[in-house]
């Protein structure tokens, strides 16, 4: 056995040995970290590739040549599958079920193929030993679905160089590091074949061997950068993935890294603005300059063409392993949907549900406290409640949800007749009350007369029929002394009640002033 075989021998031996030993750590250690499953079976195939081509090298006789090819090809068949699966799963990439058939399923016809070649010659168009070498070594020529098979290879091979490649933009020094060593050990296999086909390699076939030394670059970056412990995707899938908009400064405030959802906050980060100072990133923005720059927890308002949305700021300080304080993290957590239920919970505590005018509750707490205002001066202010003639008939007649059409269509009418300072609550069932501060007991009664007038002339239609209703009014109106301390609202509320009867049995349809206020 000349002696550069022999000693190819043993570099295989070695290779093999130091593909076991990472497959074996990575089994222990990483196998459920982002591409460590795949990552532990292509170091066991790397592994018995090596071996099965040593065992190759040392048989004599093409029959057992030819037995030791068939044994590697489990290996050579689903090696660079298996290596593109790492590089999808390592980067974060989600396989879809039907990716595995062509992945899974060309090498599965190359160890099909290339075991029953005497039969059809598919794979290996002829097969006999090299001439002229001093050891027997195979002269296998391809035939289609070999060159099948090396496309099929080159594309997985390339395919997983671009995809780390991309991600290289995307990460940090730390990482860039780990896939820069991945890459490298992905190119070893493409030279090494370079050498055996030009025939530079005395007819030795480097694959083994450079699969090897593809692991050893992969076993550089697992263990120096702990390539599957910390891993670039875990930047992507949490720091990218967060819904919270996040910026990290350094001690002096400089910007080390944003995630994009920090865009919206502020559009004006970009991969430039890694390393400048974060005033001059924010100076077009006073208030969020401020914010910043107190470093106290606080709410942001930003006013968007589209919408409004409200962040809450928070300061996180960032401490190296000695506890001293190395720079922080800005975090802006978008509460726009919780401060929009708030604004809708408090809609619901102060309108009602059917009509959208004042409830009773608010418009009674509304009430008082214009009324107090009144006490610190002098005025006057007025009330009038009314309620729909025969309300009880529309719904007996049409039904309810007619009936509650016809208070919509009142509340959306009368309110066309409020000025600023009025005050229009629905007080119960089909009974409304409007608070008029400032008017005499003349203007009342003619804002009065024209809302009886308005509702009147109002045309609601039910379905194809439409309907007229005619509204009672009671009017009740005093004068508020300057330091008075009780509140009229309460007695006038009760007046302009007993108007309010007293309309209906003096035939409806009008409205009646309460006696006193005459």
């Amino acid at each position: 056995m000349p002696h550069y075989i022999l000693i190819y021998i043993l570099v295989l031996i070695a290779g093999a040995s130091v593909s076991s030993f990472l497959g074996i750590y990575a089994f222990i250690k990483i196998k459920h970290a982002p591409g460590g499953k795949y990552f532990c079976v292509a170091a066991f195939l790397a592994a018995f590739f090596a071996v099965t081509y040593a065992f190759e090298l040392m048989s004599q006789s093409l029959k057992d040549i030819l037995l030791w090819v068939a044994v590697e090809y489990v290996a050579i068949s689903f090696l660079p599958a298996v290596i593109l699966l790492m590089c999808l799963d390592y980067t974060g990439r989600n396989v879809k079920r039907w990716m595995y058939i062509p992945l899974l399923g060309i090498p599965a016809v190359t160890l099909i193929l290339h075991w029953t070649n005497s039969f059809h010659h598919l794979y290996y168009s002829s097969v006999g030993l090299r001439t002229g070498t001093a050891y027997p070594l195979a002269n296998l020529e391809g035939g289609l679905w070999f060159f099948v098979q090396s496309v099929f290879l080159y594309f997985c091979m390339a395919a997983s160089v671009c995809i780390l490649l991309w991600q290289l933009r995307k990460v940090t020094f730390r990482f860039r590091m780990q896939i820069l060593l991945m890459v490298a050990g992905l190119l070893v296999p493409p030279v090494s074949s370079i050498f055996y086909i030009s025939g530079w390699s005395r007819g030795i076939d480097l694959g083994p061997v450079s699969m090897c030394l593809a692991f050893l670059f992969q076993g550089a970056a697992l263990l120096r950068f702990q390539m599957f412990d910390v891993v670039p995707i875990a930047r992507e899938t949490v720091f990218e993935g967060l819904e919270e908009g996040v910026v990290v400064l350094n001690e002096n405030d400089i910007v080390v890294d944003y995630n994009q959802a920090m865009k919206t906050v502020l559009p004006a980060l970009t991969v430039h603005t890694i390393g400048r100072p974060l005033r001059e990133v924010i100076s077009a923005n006073e208030q969020l300059a401020s914010i910043l720059c107190q470093g106290e927890e606080c709410d942001y308002k930003l006013d968007q063409p589209e919408e409004t949305l409200h962040f809450q700021v928070r300061f996180t300080p960032l401490k190296d392993k000695k506890g001293e304080k190395i720079g922080k993290i800005v975090m802006f957590i978008n509460v726009t949907e919780r401060v929009q239920m708030e604004k809708q919970l408090q809609k619901l505590a102060r309108l009602d549900g059917l009509t959208g005018i004042l409830n009773r509750t608010f418009f009674l707490g509304q009430a008082e406290a214009a009324c107090r205002q009144l006490q610190k001066e002098e005025g006057v202010v007025s009330i009038i409640m009314f309620d729909i003639d025969h309300f009880k008939r529309v719904n007996d007649t049409f039904g309810h949800e007619a009936g509650d059409r016809v208070l919509t269509s009142i509340a959306h009418r009368v309110g066309k007749n409020m000025q600023t300072n009025d005050l229009f609550g629905r007080y119960g069932g089909e009974e409304f009350i409007i608070f008029l501060p400032h008017a005499s007991l003349p203007e009342a009664r003619e804002r009065a007369e024209s809302i009886r007038t308005a509702i009147a002339e109002t045309v609601i239609q039910l379905g194809e029929e439409t309907l007229s209703v005619t509204s009672s009014f009671g009017l009740s109106h005093t004068r508020i002394q300057a330091g008075s301390p009780d509140s009229p609202v309460q007695e006038l509320m009760r007046e302009a009640d007993q108007a309010l009867y007293t309309a209906k049995r003096n035939g409806r349809n009008r409205v009646q002033v309460f006696k006193q206020a005459l």
